[in-house]
């Protein structure tokens, strides 16, 4: 049986404590989860400049103008991204940008359009 305490998803307390094999009770709320379906449940969260949460397909307007490496001139501010993916990591949109061809961007650079 784990004894290490995992903190409550509804209520964020800290000291959810171990009822079972894969069931976890929280004191402070009365929550009561099980530990597999939790993490099923939390995925890649992506956020965009103003806090909104990206999507796989959203589009997406370039905020700042981006210098690319290699190409002569920077992605310019206002430029709509259509359809993008979201993925794992530092450059967690993926994307092509007329112009430019597949590009990773960052998502502190672009609000949701």
């Amino acid at each position: 049986m784990p004894e290490e305490m995992k903190p409550c998803p509804k209520c964020n307390s800290p000291y959810g404590y171990a009822m079972g094999e894969e069931t976890y009770a929280c004191p402070e709320c009365g929550n009561e989860w099980n530990l597999n379906e939790v993490q099923e449940e939390t995925g890649l969260k992506v956020v965009d400049a103003n806090g909104n949460i990206l999507q796989d397909g959203d589009s997406v307007v370039v905020i700042k103008d981006l210098p690319v490496k290699g190409a002569p001139k920077p992605i310019k501010a206002g430029t709509k991204v259509k359809s993008i993916r979201l993925t794992e990591g530092d450059h967690n949109i993926d994307c092509k940008i007329d112009g430019f061809g597949s590009m990773a961007l960052k998502s502190e650079f672009v609000r949701k359009a």
